[in-house]
């Protein structure tokens, strides 16, 4: 795509100005393969590496920027793909395993499971791919990468047999020829009463923190920081409110690279007002020529490449961005939008629960039928916005697959027996959500009910949790697998992440999980509490929660916390072998469900609120 079309290319590539378009739109993978060797004989190149990511470095991206998927057929959201002149290979973690050994089937792409013992890292494969060849040169796209991964990249492959690495070349740009542009959405202001701080506000407060690291200005390329800095939100990403754009903070003047087209009048208003310039996407490298600081801030884990290497002789501060950790702790407005979104959410859950039985029952009902069923439900609730991932409804085997997906290949029809994991959540204009359910369908094994239990275990372990501040999600970890652990069980996700206030389901800095992460737990940051295990082949259980980090009280040992939690909805207590809970997570069991009845109940119809009060019931 060229300049004028709002995509920053490098343009002292001579290599790349002479394109040869191929027509790909009707070619199968392996034909993919074979022009995109000619091109890469054409020019000297031993591999080409494509990974998950965008310019942003988002978790999930624009289609425009979808290239592994175009290249490998291989759809997850994580996971990188390498071909060669001979060989091709992905990469991917756990969760993706089961879809990815099915898409790739016949692909000429191997799967490398990432963690297996015996799978080599990307850059040990290509050392060894590449002994004998006679070109060393591996070429990824700087626009997509990270610097922290290409940096990583190149001292990996220079130590594994000196092979350099190319970052200025796009085979995209010839190979894929019905290319989606960028997207188009325009963008929305999140209104003062929901964001509870003005934009001019934020700005000042990032400034703060920069002047504190030594920093003149910064490069914020992550659309979720993007949008909650400016109190604004867009549709350009599957699931995220965040729309496609740079913001340039400068000592004196904060800019906006983002297509003109996607600003309402209304919106450019409103940021000439909090003091905001616009400038078109393409213009942030060339406009850095005019940056008024000696240096500025750079994340080399959220810039890509070719920013990195386009600020030129400005001197790069190296650290990470300032935005994410004021993000990630709510103000009061964030947090009574949370509690509104939560109580909106619940109403939906509860009314689609109570329909769910009687319709298996009745037949008919597959994973996809009931996926449509909830979204439905949400979509009659104020503020609805829409979904904040995709709903993942896996029926016995399929609530094995962590991030399963159903298609209309893959389909399954419920029935009564079993269990349905459904993991689901919804964008709010006052909140975003996730939940996860597991539920029985009828009658279960006791292998079923043991699995249940131990999740279920750990799940309460972790919101009766009391601890200082300052204490780390890595350090919380352990109460949700140790009732797992005992058994011999385990998962391997993370048990919580941080939740976006109408922004991005996964946010951080903060974490749960078992691998150290350093950020701290503090009041007002958000959480989820999802352990889960799955028995491949058989069935899956997940149970989640949001929470809420509050205070709790004040010792002459420091500040103590505990968690609110924030997601209203009946647990299903039919599958609990009641005799492996403790006392005092039977009390918490209980207390829970007396909560959601109380705030659910008067929203609900007679009926509902008689079915909430049967399933809330004390154990």
């Amino acid at each position: 795509m060229s300049e004028d079309e709002g995509f920053p290319h490098d343009t002292d590539n001579s290599r790349n100005k002479n394109l040869v378009n191929y027509n790909t739109n009707d070619m199968n993978i392996n034909e993919r393969l074979a022009a995109l060797r000619e091109i890469m004989s054409r020019e000297h190149l031993a591999a080409f590496i494509f990974p998950s990511t965008d310019p942003h470095q988002g978790e999930y991206v624009p289609d425009h920027w979808k290239g592994r998927e175009w290249i490998s057929g291989f759809d997850g959201s994580a996971g990188t793909a390498v071909v060669t002149l001979e060989k091709a290979a992905l990469w991917t973690d756990s969760r993706y395993f089961i879809a990815a050994e099915e898409q790739l089937k016949d692909t000429g792409f191997e799967l490398m499971k990432m963690g297996v013992k015996g799978t080599p890292t990307l850059s040990e494969w290509l050392g060894d791919e590449l002994k004998d060849s006679d070109w060393t040169e591996v070429g990824v796209d700087g626009w997509v990468c990270s610097h922290t991964f290409v940096a990583g990249l190149v001292a990996e492959l220079r130590r594994v047999g000196g092979i350099t690495v190319r970052t200025n070349f796009d085979p995209l740009q010839q190979l894929w020829s019905d290319r989606p542009i960028l997207p188009q959405t325009p963008v929305e202001i999140q209104p003062l009463e929901l964001a509870g701080e003005r934009s001019k506000d934020k700005l000042g407060r990032v400034r703060r923190a920069l002047i504190r690291q030594h920093a003149d200005g910064m490069i914020v390329s992550t659309l979720d920081d993007i949008a909650w800095v400016l109190n604004l939100r867009g549709a350009d990403v599957h699931c995220n409110p965040v729309f496609v754009a740079y913001l340039l903070i400068s000592p004196t003047r904060t800019i906006l690279y983002i297509d003109d087209k996607k600003l309402p009048t209304s919106v450019k208003t409103y940021l000439e007002d909090e003091g905001v310039e616009v400038s078109g996407y393409a213009n942030l490298l060339k406009e850095l020529k005019h940056y008024s600081g000696y240096n500025i801030l750079l994340d080399p884990d959220q810039t890509n490449e070719a920013v990195w290497k386009g600020v030129g002789e400005i001197e790069r501060v190296a650290a990470p961005s300032p935005i994410p950790m004021m993000k990630a702790v709510k103000n009061e407005a964030e947090m009574e939008g949370f509690r509104r979104a939560m109580l909106k959410d619940g109403i939906a859950m509860v009314k689609f629960l109570k329909w769910l039985i009687p319709a298996v029952e009745k037949g008919g009902q597959t994973e996809i039928t009931v996926s449509n069923e909830l979204l439905r439900l949400r979509s009659e609730q104020p503020l609805f916005k829409g979904l904040s991932f995709d709903t993942i409804a896996g029926y016995e085997a399929h609530g094995a697959i962590v991030h399963y997906s159903a298609t209309p290949l893959t389909d399954a029809p419920l029935s009564s027996k079993g269990l349905l994991l459904l993991d689901s959540g919804a964008q709010y204009q006052d909140g975003t959500t996730d939940i996860t359910r597991t539920i029985a369908l009828g009658a279960l094994t006791e292998e079923e009910k043991m699995a249940y239990t131990l999740v279920l275990k750990g799940h309460i372990d972790v919101q009766m949790c009391k601890f200082p501040t300052g204490v780390s999600g890595t350090q919380l970890d352990v109460l949700a697998r140790q009732a797992l652990w005992k058994e011999g069980f385990n998962f391997f996700h993370g048990t919580g992440h941080g939740v976006g206030s109408y922004l991005n389901v996964h946010e951080g800095p903060q974490q749960i999980r078992m691998e150290y992460r350093p950020a701290p737990l503090l009041a007002g940051m958000t959480v989820t509490d999802e352990p889960g295990l799955y028995l491949a082949g058989k069935f899956g259980v997940r149970i989640e929660n949001l929470l809420l980090v509050v205070p709790y009280r004040s010792t002459e040992f420091g500040d103590f916390l505990q968690f609110e939690t924030l997601t209203l909805c009946p647990i299903d207590t039919t599958p609990i072998l009641i005799d492996l809970l403790s006392a005092e997570e039977r009390q918490w069991l209980n207390s829970y469900h007396q909560r959601v009845f109380q705030l659910l109940s008067p929203y609900l119809n007679e009926d509902e609120a008689e079915w909430l009060k049967e399933k809330t019931q004390e154990i």
